[in-house]
């Protein structure tokens, strides 16, 4: 690399970053000044009243409209850096009102803390307690699932001096502005400007839609399509191909310059983040970029085989074909990059995986494969949502039509198309899976598949209409006609997506929060003694929460307070070094033992460190708590069974026992 060629590059890295700061800057802003102002009202529940629903559409109304006035600033060449900025606060208010307008009147996120939200709650409880690497619910063991996403989330919550959980609402919806308007960033430098905000908003809309319940995916999912059109322009470079080519015959060609080396440091950069926030997106990306780089080198050796074609002549007249030169470099260009790509996404996302890969090879006995026990009805079929009757059915399918009519042509839709393609093998290799007794979890790249094809659709409607526009003769108002259609399908859609989440807020308004509320203003869960048990915990023990080891099947305690559990919420979700089936047994053998003197003994001889404490729920004489079983492959893949104590094995002083609500607390004693 020469050095114009190496500072030009820099530049062009440098400008890249300093752009993505500044966009993230103001997404910030847009997101605190949003939230604080909708906190400062006392709003109905929103599954009670329409208000906040109303006031969602005319948030969503005034974000389309800054994006509107970006997008005419830009074709008319027109201050281009308020344009920017209108762009990226549109952008980031559409995720703030669409997301923080109707949970306004709830301080949890989407899904509460039920189901799966539970055990992330519990994952940013913990980072939020302490910087240091440790797994979500067991003592002494590093992180198994990917930590980047929670760990910052926890210093979100140092800084703003706010419980994990309460920092949940807050730290995701930003964390989604920001990787939209990074998107935007980048998609920026990747096609028109004016091009670009349109193609974000249709992704932003959609994965905020679908992906948005499960934040730290968002964050991935959305940065998706553009990092595979910029990691396609760095690994498939035809002007290159046919510069070397045609050397090789002997010919030259003016105006073809090597590059691509930063779109390989940024497709790095990107890989290694999905490492570090979420494994299976993370698997599928680079899944997609191996087969981008296997296709790249079949073209590359297919245009090196073309650039001989012009002989057939001599070969005809039956002398002997010269040998085609440059195989090896058309195959190792890509692979070269491939490697560079790797080296980079390692160096970002070791430092979150190396205490467990450190444990791992210190531990002989590894309990593998329970997270992807899990195929529910959308696994076991091809996601096809162009064929589906809705505005997102149809935005799909004119992504699909683009993208077949646009594949010989354009990189974007070889790179999207090729994202798309990654899908549906990534689908079937999942189902082929099953046979082996395990999936692949297809069914949660559903999200992935419809931001790609809504950028491709978006890219369809504006070329298609574009065409249109051409044939009819360039009509004076059809131009309006489009941006009408444009508009009414965009808000049509954007008000509807609080009718797709309106589960996902309603759990958010029936949970009880951490402080013991319902924000439906009806009777708490048994949660509100939560906060009882903790002071009776910190009083008994002496100790801080993350210093305690508690048994327990209100396994949401512990997404509240930093305790660390002896059982997990389910195997799906626990360390592969826990020893999960172990525990479970461990505790059922517990229960029936007959003398407090035993279980003290089967305790000392555990090879775990043991409970410090026991939360049971009184049933009669006994004492009770739920566990879980992975009875994959059935649908649901998880059996709650509840495991039973009799009182009388706690009957000692060695034991200290509490009620507190339904709750019984019992406390060893050192």
């Amino acid at each position: 690399m020469t050095t114009s060629r190496g500072a030009r590059w820099m530049r062009q890295v440098g400008a890249g970053i300093g752009e993505a700061v500044l966009a993230t800057v103001v997404a910030v802003l847009v997101v605190a000044v949003g939230l604080v102002a909708f906190s400062l009202v006392n709003w109905p529940a929103f599954n009670s009243s329409n208000v906040l629903r109303a006031l969602t559409t005319v948030g969503q109304v005034a974000a389309a409209v800054l994006l509107a006035v970006s997008i005419a600033l830009l074709r008319l060449r027109r201050a281009r850096w308020w344009a920017k900025v209108l762009s990226w606060a549109g952008i980031s208010g559409f995720v703030t009102v669409t997301l923080g307008l109707p949970l306004a009147a709830t301080k949890l996120y989407l899904f509460g803390v039920s189901v799966d939200q539970e055990f992330r709650t519990e994952y940013l409880t913990r980072l939020t307690d302490s910087a240091a690497l440790r797994d979500m619910t067991y003592a002494d063991l590093p992180p198994f699932y990917p930590a980047g996403w929670f760990w910052v989330g926890g210093r979100v919550a140092n800084v703003l001096g706010m419980d994990g959980w309460e920092v949940f609402k807050p730290y995701a919806i930003a964390s989604i502005a920001v990787a939209a308007v990074v998107s935007l960033v980048l998609w920026s430098r990747l096609i028109r400007a004016d091009w670009a905000v349109g193609v974000t908003a249709a992704v932003t809309a959609v994965g905020v839609t679908y992906a948005a319940p499960e934040a730290y995916g968002a964050v991935i999912a959305i940065l998706i399509p553009p990092v595979l059109v910029m990691a396609w322009g760095a690994l498939y470079r035809p002007a290159e191909l046919a510069v070397r080519a045609g050397a090789a015959a002997g010919e030259t060609r003016r105006g073809t310059t090597a590059g691509g080396w930063a779109a390989v440091l940024g497709t790095g950069l990107f890989l290694g983040l999905a490492a570090a926030f979420y494994t299976l997106y993370f698997a599928f990306a680079v899944f997609t970029v191996v087969l981008m780089a296997v296709v790249a080198a079949g073209l590359g050796v297919r245009s090196r085989y073309a650039a001989r074609t012009p002989r057939r002549i001599a070969a005809q007249s039956g002398e002997s074909r010269e040998p085609v030169h440059g195989i090896g470099r058309a195959i190792g260009a890509p692979l070269v990059r491939l490697i560079v790509m790797g080296v980079v996404a390692a160096l970002v996302a070791l430092p979150v995986f190396v205490p467990f890969l450190l444990r791992m090879l210190d531990n002989p006995k590894f309990e593998s494969g329970g997270a992807f026990h899990y195929l529910p009805e959308a696994g076991s079929e091809l996601p096809l949502p162009m064929a589906e009757f809705s505005l997102l059915g149809g935005l799909c399918l004119v992504g699909v039509i683009w993208l077949v009519l646009r594949a010989n042509s354009s990189r974007r839709a070889q790179s999207l198309g090729l994202g798309v393609v990654a899908v549906y093998l990534w689908s079937l290799l999942s189902m082929l899976a099953t046979v082996a007794g395990t999936t692949l979890l297809s069914f949660r790249l559903e999200p992935v598949l419809l931001v790609l094809l809504a950028a491709a659709g978006g890219f369809g409607f504006v070329e298609g209409a574009r065409a249109v526009y051409q044939a009819l003769n360039e009509p004076a108002r059809f131009r309006w006609v489009a941006i009408a259609l444009a508009t009414v399908g965009a808000l049509a859609y954007c008000q509807n997506i609080a009718h797709v989440l309106e589960p996902e807020i309603t759990t958010a308004y029936t949970d009880t929060d951490g402080d013991g509320h319902r924000a439906d203003q009806r009777d708490p869960a048994a949660v509100r003694h939560y906060h009882h048990i903790d002071d009776a915990l910190r009083a008994q023990t002496g100790r801080e929460p993350s210093d305690n080891v508690l048994l327990t099947g209100d396994t949401t305690f512990l997404a509240y307070y930093p305790y660390f559990g002896f059982q997990g919420l389910t195997s799906h979700y626990a360390n592969p070094l826990a020893d999960y089936s172990d525990r479970s047994a461990a505790i059922e053998a517990w229960s029936k033992l007959e003398s407090p003197q035993e279980l003290l003994d089967a305790m000392a001889a555990a090879p775990w460190r043991t409970p410090d404490a026991f939360l049971f729920r009184r049933s009669g004489d006994e004492y009770t708590l739920r566990l879980a079983a992975d009875v994959y492959p059935n649908d649901p893949n998880v059996r709650r069974y509840t495991v039973s104590f009799p009182a009388s094995l706690f009957d000692d002083p060695r034991f200290a026992a509490t009620d507190i609500g339904p709750f019984t607390l019992i406390v060893v004693k050192p």
